[in-house]
């Protein structure tokens, strides 16, 4: 039989290589749509069927997932999951009397058992089953299932204009435990459309003032401030994203970052919002999915900038993990200037500033007025330290250090870097040579602060101590140029020259920065001068 190509003349099993090479290198998304491709060409192979599936469940190929729902062969799991996502899909085409019919004539199974009660009253109301989809709540105030339930009631009411009554329910709502802090949004919206702008204001700045703040209430305080039309009442579709919203955040609480992404892909087909984007990429991150996160958090607008700038942050922190700096720093400060009075963002474009050489740029964010506080954290002193200590401002980078040290005075990073500062330099070497053994004592797995111990070992002339801590800290971080650097002196010095120049030309394969290049082609030439160990304190 002829092998089945695509239009392009790709074969099957070519684009399910591909789909399978894009995964490797972590484009699930473009795995997804590949394999979708290779299974339309082949459609009677189940290996093939079944990785599809899998692959546009997670990466929010509903169509797919719907169209493989009635022959794939899957756990039980799963094929609750695809038909979660047929009813979905049936909402989504304006046919909700499909969905309704499939979920009430069998109900959903675990783990999908909650969710389907929780889509109930917006999938009746879609259908046109007013009676199920507005029968009273009748739950414990502190199942949190009441929540979503309540809210679902409140807005269905005020579609039927029963708006005394969605009144009333918005109010149990909200006195329910997380309530106020999930809804009060949803509340002031209502108060909104009703003429009711002073309470709507009210309402607004509670959100506000809580301890989970949301970003939608801002929006809210601009169209009141600018007498703009209130956001349109919600409808039984934009209930059953609510719905799903909510199923996410139970999941999210239990740690279930896969079930949190497959609800909110489900929930921005129905109703994209920049919230749920956000949501979405937090999750993939969680899930260690970063190219998915990192599409998710770049669809994210500009029109909410404290969205934006969160969107951006995570963004940021994404390209950090993968050590990406340049993008990393591009991503912190679109978030910055978005959100140009949130500390933790500046915080994360200095360090990031500092991890790419650029310290007098980071000095000048870390002395903005939001951070340059009376109270400043240790944290924020230890960033200004490592800055100052590269400029060559060691008195400056000496005193930050010491007032974040008595902060914490235990603290293995604080203890390090300045016990570090103090034995390289030369100022307080035995003191500082103390300091990095209560560092290594507290944290013996970190090759960092075990190269510091090493060093302060090799200048107070303690060398064959210092090849045996060396020698672990290499083992601990095998790539980090400075302490494989650090371990070739120290052969040098107990007379291991060949190892040492062994030592010394591998700094050369790990990407050492232009001056540790040069001191290194200088020792392969012409080797170590003669010891000088320093020893003592400064007076």
């Amino acid at each position: 039989a002829p092998v089945p190509v695509d239009a392009q003349g790709r074969s099957a099993y070519g684009l399910y290589l591909s789909g399978r090479i894009a995964g490797f290198r972590g484009d699930s998304a473009e795995a997804a749509r590949l394999f979708a491709e290779a299974q339309r060409l082949t459609p009677e192979q189940p290996v093939l069927q079944n990785e599809t599936f899998l692959t546009s469940l997670l990466n929010g190929d509903l169509e797919t997932v719907a169209r493989l729902t009635p022959t794939v062969q899957l756990s039980p799991e799963l094929t609750e999951a695809g038909r979660l996502v047929t009813i979905i899909n049936a909402v989504k085409r304006d046919d909700a009397r499909t969905g309704y019919v499939s979920l009430t004539g069998q109900p959903l199974a675990q783990p999908f058992t909650a969710i389907g009660l929780f889509i109930t009253p917006s999938l009746a109301a879609a259908a046109g089953d007013w009676e199920t989809a507005l029968k009273p709540v009748e739950s414990n105030p502190t199942d949190p299932t009441g929540l979503i339930l309540r809210l679902q009631r409140a807005q269905l009411l005020e579609n039927r204009r029963r708006f005394d009554e969605a009144d009333t329910e918005y109010k149990a709502l909200l006195a329910l435990p997380n309530g106020a802090r999930l809804y009060t949004v949803n509340y002031a919206q209502f108060l909104e459309r009703r003429g009711r702008r002073e309470e709507a204001l009210a309402q607004y700045n509670a959100s506000l003032a809580g301890a989970a703040p949301d970003p939608a209430a801002l929006d809210g305080l601009q169209r009141l401030a600018s007498r703009k039309r209130a956001p349109a009442a919600p409808g039984p579709a934009d209930g059953v994203a609510a719905a799903l919203d909510f199923a996410s955040i139970m999941s999210t609480e239990r740690q279930d970052h896969k079930l949190t992404a497959i609800l909110l892909r489900m929930a921005e087909s129905l109703r994209p919002s920049d919230m749920t984007t956000l949501r979405l990429g937090l999750a993939l991150a969680a899930d260690e999915q970063e190219e998915p996160a990192r599409q998710a958090f770049a669809r994210v607008s500009t029109a909410n900038a404290i969205l934006y700038a969160g969107a951006q942050y995570n963004l940021g922190q994404s390209y950090q993990r993968s050590k990406e700096n340049d993008q990393a720093l591009a991503a912190l400060t679109r978030a910055l200037a978005a959100a140009p009075t949130q500390s933790r963002i500046a915080l994360a474009l200095a360090g990031q500033l500092i991890a790419m050489d650029r310290n007098a740029e980071a000095l000048t964010i870390l002395a903005a007025p939001q951070i340059n506080t009376a109270d400043q954290t240790a944290d924020v002193r230890f960033m200004r330290g490592a800055a100052l200590e590269s400029l060559g401002r060691i008195e400056e980078a000496e005193n930050e250090l010491w007032t974040a040290l008595q902060a914490h005075p235990d603290s293995p990073i604080l203890l390090n870097h300045l016990g570090y500062l103090w034995v390289d330099s030369g100022r307080r070497v035995d003191q500082g040579a103390e300091m990095l053994a209560r560092a290594h004592a507290a944290d013996p797995e970190d090759g960092n602060i075990q190269d510091s111990l090493g060093w302060a070992q090799y200048r107070q002339g303690q060398y064959e101590a210092a090849v045996t801590t060396l020698e672990a800290a290499v083992a601990k971080e095998p790539a980090n140029p400075e302490i494989n650097d650090h371990l070739g002196d120290a052969y040098w010095q107990v007379g291991r020259r060949r190892e040492a120049g062994w030592q010394w030309n591998r700094v050369l394969t790990l990407a050492p920065d232009a001056e540790r290049r040069a001191e290194i082609d200088e020792k392969l030439a012409s080797g170590l001068p003669e010891p000088t160990p320093v020893a003592g304190t400064q007076p």
